[in-house]
């Protein structure tokens, strides 16, 4: 199910400050949490990682 347009342009924006993956909520990504990394490789987001 694809996120909606909102929640994912808010996402991006705050993946653009960081440089290691964060949640739709700014919080950093536990790499044991292989669901929403998941999500957030199928969304693109990790393409707005800060580099």
């Amino acid at each position: 199910m694809p996120l909606d347009e909102n929640v994912k342009k808010n996402w991006e924006k705050l993946q653009e400050k960081y440089n290691y993956p964060v949640d739709a909520m700014g919080r950093p990504i536990d790499p044991n949490d292989q669901e929403t990394l998941k999500v957030w490789q199928e969304e693109g987001i990790d393409n707005f990682m800060q580099k």
